[in-house]
Formats: C-alpha cells, sequence, structure tokens
C-alpha cells in the first residue's frame, strides 16, 4: 500500500499554509467557503480533492491546530445526500449552513416499529396544495432536540409495495405540530429522543428528488452512515482507540495477568487490521480501483472492537470500573490521553455501536448477499 503524500513543497501545502497564515482562527463559514470542511465535495462546496488531496488537507487542519465544524448528521449524510438529489435551489439554500455548522441536522428515519426494517416505515405524507402534511413518530433520533432541520422519510403512496412510495424531505424542526422528547441513556447524556409529527405541513419545495423515489436516497444516506461510524475511534469514530488503552496501560507499568495480557493483545490487533483495512481503501483510491468490501466489512469490525476496548477498559480499572469517572488503571488523571470519565462514558455507551447505523446482523446480511453472493433471506 503506498500512501505517501506530496512534500512540503507541494504548491497545495503551501498555498495551504499561506490561508491559515492569513485566518489563524478561522471561522466555520470561512472554511467552508475555502472548501477545507469536505474537500472531497465539488465546487463551490469544496475542492474536488482526491484522496491524496483529502488527505493532505487533512494534515494542513492538524499542522494549523485548526478542528472542522461539527455537525456530523448534516455533514457527513444530509449533505451528501442534497448534493445527489438535490435542486439546486435546495443546494443554495443548505449546503453552506450546514459546512459551517450554522444549521445543525438530524436525521429522522427510524420509527418504534421500523428500525433495522427501515423500508415497514409508516409515518404518512399526503399532498395538499402546494404543501405536504406529515403525521407519524420517529425514535433515536440524535441531537433532534438541538436541530433546526431533519431528512425525513415518509410513505407518500401508502398503496405501493415496500420499498416503494416512499419520499425523502427537509423538515424544518421548529415546524409547528413536532414534538421532541428526550430519551436518556444509561450513560446519563441526552443524545437520542423520541420525535412526534402531528400534522406538520412542508413546503412542495422541501421534497428532496422524486416524489416515491425516497427508498434510493435513503440508502445513499445509510451508505453515508455507515462510512461515517467506522472510523478510528472505538465510539463510532470518536473518542479513544485500541492505541490509547495500551499507552494508558504502559503509563501504569504494564500487566502482570497473562489473561489481561492476552486480551490486550488482541484489542490492539483488532485495532491494527482495522487500520490495515482504512489504509488498503486510500491505497485503492489512489490508485484508481473501484471500491472493494472494505467498507462493509469496517463497520461490522469496528463496532464489536469499540465493545472489546471499552470492556477491557472497565476490568483494567478493577473495583473501580464500577464508578462513574474511572479509567482504565487506577489513580491515573490521564490515562491514554483521555480524561477517566470518557472511559466509563465509554463502557456504558458501547453497547449502542452494535445497534446504531444498523446491528450487526444487518451488516452481515449485507455483506453476505452484496459482497459473497449467498442468496437472499427467504420472504416470510
Amino acid at each position: 500500500m503506498d500512501t505517501a503524500l506530496p512534500p512540503d513543497d507541494d504548491p497545495r501545502r503551501t498555498e495551504l499554509r499561506a490561508w491559515f497564515a492569513e485566518h489563524p482562527a478561522p471561522t466555520g463559514r470561512q472554511l467552508a467557503r475555502r472548501g477545507l470542511v469536505a474537500p472531497h465535495w465539488p465546487a463551490p462546496w469544496g475542492l474536488g480533492a482526491d484522496p491524496t488531496y483529502q488527505l493532505l488537507v487533512d494534515e494542513e487542519l492538524r499542522r494549523a491546530g485548526v478542528r472542522r465544524p461539527e455537525n456530523t448528521i448534516g455533514i457527513g449524510w444530509a449533505g451528501p445526500t442534497l448534493l445527489h438529489a438535490g435542486t439546486p435551489e435546495q443546494k443554495e439554500r443548505y449546503l453552506f449552513p450546514l459546512l459551517a455548522a450554522e444549521e445543525i441536522w438530524c436525521q429522522l428515519f427510524s420509527e418504534p416499529g421500523a428500525g433495522s426494517d427501515l423500508a415497514g416505515l409508516t409515518t404518512r405524507a399526503e399532498l395538499d396544495g402546494d404543501e405536504w402534511v406529515v403525521q407519524g413518530q420517529k425514535v433515536w433520533t440524535s441531537y433532534a432536540h438541538m436541530a433546526d432541520f431533519g431528512i425525513l422519510l415518509a410513505r407518500t403512496e401508502p398503496g405501493a409495495p415496500k420499498h416503494q412510495g416512499i419520499s425523502y424531505f427537509i423538515c424544518p424542526m421548529d415546524a409547528p405540530g413536532i414534538t421532541v422528547r428526550p430519551l436518556v441513556d444509561m450513560t446519563g447524556a441526552h443524545t437520542f429522543n423520541e420525535v412526534f409529527l402531528d400534522e406538520v405541513r412542508l413546503p412542495a419545495a422541501n421534497l428532496v428528488g422524486e416524489r416515491g423515489r425516497g427508498w434510493s436516497l435513503g440508502k445513499v444516506t445509510l451508505a453515508n452512515e455507515r462510512v461515517s461510524l467506522s472510523g478510528a475511534g472505538a465510539l463510532w469514530g470518536m473518542g479513544p482507540t485500541a492505541d490509547d488503552l495500551v499507552a494508558a496501560v504502559k503509563a501504569g507499568g504494564g500487566l502482570e495477568d497473562p489473561l489481561l495480557r492476552q486480551r490486550l493483545a488482541s484489542v490492539w490487533m483488532e485495532g491494527e487490521l482495522l487500520r490495515l483495512l482504512r489504509l488498503r481503501t486510500v491505497s485503492a483510491a489512489l490508485a484508481g480501483a473501484p471500491p472493494g468490501p472494505e467498507a462493509s466489512v469496517r463497520k461490522a469490525l469496528a463496532d464489536e472492537h469499540g465493545k472489546h476496548i471499552m470492556g477491557l477498559a472497565r476490568d483494567l480499572a478493577g473495583a473501580s470500573g464500577m464508578l462513574s469517572g474511572s479509567g482504565p488503571v487506577p489513580d491515573s488523571p490521564d490515562a491514554g490521553g483521555w480524561p477517566d470519565g470518557m472511559w466509563a462514558y465509554g463502557f456504558l455507551f458501547s453497547p449502542a455501536l452494535t445497534i446504531g447505523g444498523g446491528t450487526s446482523e444487518v451488516q452481515r446480511n449485507i455483506i453476505a448477499e452484496r459482497t459473497l453472493g449467498l442468496p437472499h433471506d427467504p420472504q416470510v
């Protein structure tokens, strides 16, 4: 795998360094206008960057000590779908505020009776003049309590087959008829919500793509979601890694228990396999090869890997692992570069990893059917 990046005197580097010298603390809007938030997007929202240029931009952002705006669902999922199927007016209205994190987005897909089986959704939208009237309920909606807009799937042709007759909408979260209720998880944090839509009226211009063709757009969104959820950090691309856990153990003097040492070695090897899969994906892209099965496999492996890291960290903490705020090495104020509270939070959050973004069982079905060519599940 060849992932060597251009040298320091590469014109793209010097141009970016000059820009950061002029903008030492750029705003989200400035980063968006410069194309640095999503450099692989086409102009004017991105740079049309190939994989090498994307990695170069990432390096220069780190060198300048600049973080991109945080709008996970907007930048990672809603934006690519609007790029794919949005009207020129929708792109002009939503993309720059989305990239700058001036407007936060959520995803109104899952329902109480339609989670992994998303095509079974029952939220409906009926056309009334030049407005769509939406009635239904969504659940497990991350950041709905702070979002400005949501991407919404609703059934517009009730008599159509299961995977047809679904449409894709932009839904303002302050629209009359929307009620957001918190779902506090066992970490004590409030990230998830249930959302009730009671005669919510959406302008006809908020339809994305063609009426009744929303299922194909939903798959575009979910494909971007599953890539976004398979980054290096143990918690859906965020938080500590296996290397951080090893560093924490080294800082604490190592391990004497042979079983714990073996578990630590296994977790580190999992992390290395995932790192190599990421490098293989990048290397193939740099060589112009078509995407392989690595992205699908990465999501399935990364979810369970995160649980393994956090479970081992809890066990390494011993009896204090039962307490909030504990880390993998007792009495260490900064274990592996992460505050102890992050490790305790991660252990409680980790069961969600194999559920969110498509359960591990769904991921394995996708790999079996689309990569290995195995037969589909029988229709019941």
